[in-house]
């Protein structure tokens, strides 16, 4: 048998890494930073006394572009080794040091210029000893290595641009991708003798007064995020080595809108990462560093593990306790945060009694008292009842209230399994959906002696309503404005959900439904005419036939349209005739 290697095709894996691997082809700078960053590295952990870190980036006049460090250089061996060895990249096996000491990997990472550079010029001199090497890659293939007259320890970089793709060579261009990857990085970075590292992290940054410091970091956060945030958190979770801040966002976000900006061990790793924070917590932008978290391949991203959930749990927590003390010592600031971001606080509280008991006393509810928290609402009340809809809420509230029965709205997010949850913080805390029916009940009835002068009116109403599944009551009620109102139970809704499902499925389907279709009680909705209305008074002296009937059918449709209950074919058919018939008898 005959041992034979595979032979790489280095065009077709630079490709890959374009089209791949990489996002864009940006992502040279960091590589070659990286590289100068880990030799660096290695150099502090070989030398008792190294010099400070030092890396020099230089745009040259043709186009060119060098990158020089004072790392711990390469002897010819390891050029060979790191430099021309595709897939050979661990350095803790080849240099003996642990492997989160560095950022990156040399063989990949050299290879990603590729994207950018036709040929990579490599002259190094090793602090073991021994003379210079230079290296020159090509994107072909090929690649030689000779001797270098350097100096000093250290290494040199120098990319020579490929057609088409010289402007990600220009100083410009250099430079802003340079501060963007490396501006936090402890050793000291140039771009054309111009300083971009700066010597401390913004939350590294002590000073005596916290309202003072707070300024800074939302002056910070204003730069970040392109808007001055309305808070920042300071986020720390040794567990992952990362420390940095959580900036509030001023305007709301949706869930999964923008991500996180993530420095690995001070290199930026990604401007847009997600899965950071906890779901609930998309109100706030993140900018931390870690020394332990794993990036992904591309190290563009983060790689979704164990440690990366615990830090997910960790920040979560650290937002949950900065509320909490918002809500003791800041409560005007809580406020103003409620106003803003309510849905990712009562997504927490479905699932946190600490955030239960703050929405319990902070976050304002729709109800039919008006807007209050419900520690508010519910003071001296034995019975909480709410409304699932919206439109439920709009057509009950003041009726409701007017029948000593408030209600509140829990038509949003969250809002039912709040008020479901409720009891865990207050044991006294009764809660139940309100049953429109049982509204019905409460309503006052007519004056005495008035049920036989309305006799014929019902019977009407009785007779028209019939064809549309309705029965008509007459009641007194506020508000006066409101002439009808359409009433259907729990138990008539659900009759009614069932009987439209057996109407729109065939035959098979109908009768498996038919099954739940309760024949032996019949709930249907109620219309409730107000006596209190002067249009109802006049209706039930007026003597009966045609026009009454369409009076009946107006106010039905009215109703109907009032409380934004969905019409059917019958309803809109009842509408439409007896809007036609009063503006005939109006126009005669």
């Amino acid at each position: 048998m005959i041992e034979h290697r595979f032979q790489v095709d280095l065009r077709g894996v630079v490709d890959l890494l374009s089209h791949h691997l990489y996002a864009s082809p940006r992502v040279y700078v960091r590589e070659l930073l990286q590289n100068a960053t880990d030799a660096i590295t290695a150099r502090r952990a070989a030398e008792e006394d190294p010099p400070a870190g030092r890396v020099v980036i230089e745009p040259l006049p043709d186009g060119a572009l060098r990158v020089t460090d004072n790392g711990i250089g390469l002897t010819e061996e390891e050029v060979h080794t790191f430099l021309a060895s595709v897939g050979r990249t661990s350095k803790r096996d080849d240099l003996g040091f642990a492997r989160q000491d560095y950022l990156g990997q040399f063989g990949i990472g050299l290879l990603s210029c590729f994207m950018v550079a036709d040929a990579i010029e490599v002259e190094s001199r090793s602090a073991k000893g021994g003379s210079g090497v230079s290296w020159t890659g090509y994107a072909d293939g090929r690649y030689t290595v000779g001797t270098a007259d350097a100096a000093d320890v250290g290494t040199t970089v120098t990319l020579r641009p490929r057609a088409g793709v010289e402007h990600w060579l220009t100083p410009e261009a250099v430079r802003d991708l340079a501060s963007s990857y490396a501006h936090l990085l402890d050793v000291e970075v140039t771009v054309s003798g111009q300083r971009i590292t700066e010597p401390q992290a913004p939350w590294e940054v002590a000073h005596d007064d916290p309202e003072v410091r707070r300024a800074a970091l939302l002056d910070y956060g204003a730069r970040v995020l392109g808007s001055r945030p309305m808070e920042v958190i300071d986020l720390n979770v040794p567990e992952a080595g990362l420390r940095g801040l959580g900036f509030v966002l001023a305007s709301p976000a949706a869930v999964g809108q923008g991500g996180h900006r993530v420095y690995l061990k001070r290199m930026l790793l990604s401007e847009d990462a997600s899965k950071l924070v906890p779901e609930w917590a998309f109100f706030v932008r993140c900018v931390v560093d870690t020394s332990m978290l794993r990036p992904t391949a591309s190290r563009e991203a983060l790689y979704e593990d164990d440690l990366l959930s615990t830090v997910r749990e960790g920040l979560g927590e650290q937002i949950r306790n900065w509320l909490l003390d918002l809500s003791v010592n800041h409560p005007e600031r809580l406020a103003a945060f409620l106003r803003v971001h309510h849905l990712g606080v009562k997504a927490l509280a479905v699932r946190d009694d600490e955030m239960l008991r703050l929405v319990d006393a902070w976050l304002p509810f729709e109800t039919s008292r008006g807007t209050m928290a419900l520690r508010t609402f519910r003071r001296g009340m034995s019975m909480i009842r709410y409304v699932e809809t919206v439109d439920e809420f709009r057509s009950l509230a003041a009726i409701a209230s007017a029948a000593g029965t408030p209600v509140v709205n829990a038509g949003y997010a969250y809002d039912t399994e709040i008020l479901e949850r409720l009891s865990r913080v207050d044991p006294d805390a009764r809660v139940r959906r309100l049953d429109p029916g049982e509204l019905a009940a409460k309503l006052d009835p007519l004056p005495p002696g008035q049920e036989e002068a309305v006799a014929p009116f019902l019977e009407t109403a009785r007779a028209v309503l019939r064809e549309l599944d309705c029965v008509p009551l007459i009641r007194q009620f506020d508000p006066v404005s409101m002439p009808a109102l359409y009433v259907i139970s729990q138990k008539a809704r659900t009759q009614d959900t069932v009987r439209r499902s057996i109407e729109a499925v065939d035959d098979l389907w109908s009768d498996v439904l038919s099954a739940f279709d309760d024949v032996t009680v019949e709930h249907r909705p109620e219309l409730v005419f107000n006596w209190r209305h002067p249009l109802i008074r006049k209706l039930t002296s007026y003597p009966p036939g045609p026009a009454l009937r369409h009076a009946v059918e107006a106010l039905y449709g009215q109703a109907l349209l009032a409380g934004h209950h969905p019409l059917r074919a019958v309803d809109t058919a009842a509408l439409n005739r007896s809007f036609l018939a009063l503006l005939d008898r109006a126009f005669p």
